[in-house]
């Protein structure tokens, strides 16, 4: 088959609506990860947030965001995924709008006799609502916008303008933020995703799947949570994995913080972070999965956390804007080798029969890293700051990454024991 009938087999293999919807995805998560860069700085700087407050609210946000979509995926299934874009991009772009007017003298006088705390974080959460409805919405069109042929590389399409909207969302972050201010990159997150609710009022066609399934109702989602908690064993992993999330949720939490008081006040960090960590992963994925292709799930995994943990050390002896670009590239190596594997690992650990059900819930890591991590995280940095140590935060990361590296050595340990006792009993 030549070039050309690739390329024509390609586009044969997906709806137009595919191309659509990943679209759309790429710019709410220029949306996202945009305000994300600037969340910490614009809360300490501009609202007048201690760095505890700001991670307390940073963490029901990001714990929302990732935890919702469980529940959220219902309702995009019962309402069509259609419906649940205009309801997404509704909210978030009015959200994202109501979160940037805190910082705007110009709605000084509305919100003047209010408590600037629980304003903002009825803002986030009702902006998290509205989030909640992308990833179930997008991962749902490529699944039935897809043939089986190219549904793998379907999903591998949108991880990439996932990153391509992480690179580029905090470097336009930076250029507004420096001319405007950070209270107007929530601007430009909200007109994104007004824009992507044009988009999808005039692009997007609703397209059934071939199967017809039966959507879980929302008692059924909750009733599956419970079977998920009663698993001991899936908790104990998914309790372990979430330390590595903790570790990079920090890149957005003490990274910004740490840049702008010890090192430059003016440095582009967001410009670091998202072409370290997001142009790392856009480049090397692909190469590093097929050269780690061949090293056992559990191994990839335990070796992914060390590498993204140890390299915290070379920060805390001489950090700079260097070493740590070269953390976040590191952090990204070993998120490269391990995040793939995850899902494998998922299901190697799942019951039988449960795979499907134990998969939908292989984003409460990130959800509990965000929920603990991020106020952690705001309060170790102003911990170390006060005590006149701020180095002692990438001591404390290297601390979580090599506890998670050995909770996960042992894990597998004791996993590998159990399934060996249960063949001798058998």
């Amino acid at each position: 088959m030549n070039i050309r009938a690739k390329l024509e087999s390609v586009r044969d293999g997906f709806h137009p609506t595919f191309w659509v919807a990943n679209g759309m995805e790429l710019f709410e998560r220029l949306a996202y990860y945009g305000q994300q860069i600037v969340f910490m700085i614009y809360l300490r700087n501009k609202l007048g947030f201690s760095e505890t407050e700001a991670g307390q609210l940073s963490g029901i946000f990001g714990g929302l965001i990732f935890l919702l979509p469980i529940l959220g995926g219902t309702l995009a299934d019962k309402w069509g995924f259609r419906r649940a874009f205009n309801i997404a991009f509704s909210i978030l772009a009015l959200g994202y709008f109501l979160i940037g007017s805190v910082g705007m003298n110009a709605f000084a006088g509305v919100y003047a006799d209010l408590n600037t705390y629980w304003l903002l974080m009825a803002f986030l959460i009702f902006t998290a609502f509205g989030g909640s409805f992308i990833k179930p919405s997008v991962l749902g069109t490529v699944a039935i916008t897809s043939t089986e042929e190219t549904k793998s590389l379907g999903f591998a399409i949108y991880y990439w303008l996932v990153n391509v909207g992480a690179l580029l969302g905090p470097t336009i972050a930076y250029f507004v933020r420096d001319s405007f201010g950070n209270e107007f990159v929530y601007m430009v997150s909200s007109i994104s995703c007004l824009a992507m609710l044009v988009v999808n009022i005039m692009l997007y066609k609703e397209v059934r799947s071939p199967q017809t399934e039966i959507a879980e109702s929302l008692g059924k989602k909750i009733a599956n949570l419970f079977v998920v908690l009663a698993n001991y064993k899936f908790m104990i992993f998914l309790l372990i994995y979430s330390l590595y999330w903790i570790i990079f949720w920090q890149e957005f939490i003490i990274i910004p913080y740490y840049i702008t008081d010890y090192i430059d006040m003016n440095a582009p960090y967001e410009i670091i972070q998202s072409w370290a960590a997001a142009g790392a992963i856009i480049l090397f994925q692909i190469p590093l999965n097929r050269m780690t292709k061949n090293i056992p799930t559990r191994t990839a995994i335990v070796i992914g956390f060390a590498v993204s943990s140890l390299i915290w050390i070379i920060i805390g002896i001489y950090p700079s804007i260097p070493t740590i670009a070269a953390g976040i590239i590191a952090f990204a190596v070993g998120e490269m080798i391990q995040a793939p594997r995850y899902y494998e690992y998922i299901s190697e650990i799942a019951p039988p029969g449960q795979q499907g059900l134990f998969q939908g819930y292989a984003f409460l890591p990130i959800a509990i890293a965000r929920f603990v991590g991020d106020p952690i995280g705001g309060w170790l940095y102003q911990t170390s700051k006060a005590a006149g140590r701020p180095e002692m935060v990438w001591y404390a990361l290297v601390g979580i990454g090599i506890l998670g590296t050995l909770l996960m050595m042992l894990y597998d340990k004791l996993v590998k024991s159990e399934h060996t006792n249960t063949t001798v009993r058998i």
